[in-house]
């Protein structure tokens, strides 16, 4: 049952992470100057999306719902840290603490 459960939390995990790599997708696609790149980052972002949303329904056919949207909440810390690295955009220390705040709460909620 453990393995399974890791299984799950590696699942889920991708699927956020996915998620987040399509708002970051989208995001440069909005940026950007040119109409074809713009089409071409937003295509990739709802792929990733198609994926990230394929994974989670596949992991609530198989766990709790009230367990698995916990990990919800690491779309959040992935899409800041990526918005950061990526874009370079400014994180305040606030966010970092509510990121941080978000991360607990996550890995409380896995543990249970």
């Amino acid at each position: 049952m453990k393995d399974r459960k890791a299984y799950f939390v590696v699942m889920l995990l991708a699927s956020t992470l996915l998620g987040s790599l399509g708002q970051l997708l989208f995001k440069i696609g909005v940026d950007s100057a040119a109409v074809y790149m713009i089409a071409a980052y937003v295509a990739l972002g709802v792929v990733a999306y198609s994926a990230a949303t394929l994974l989670y329904l596949y992991i609530l056919g198989r766990a709790h719902l009230s367990w698995a949207y916990g990990f919800v909440g690491f779309s959040y810390i992935f899409t800041v840290i990526l918005a950061f690295l990526v874009l370079g955009e400014a994180v305040g220390l606030e966010r970092w603490v509510g990121v941080f705040a978000i991360a607990a709460g996550t890995a409380l909620i896995s543990l249970s």
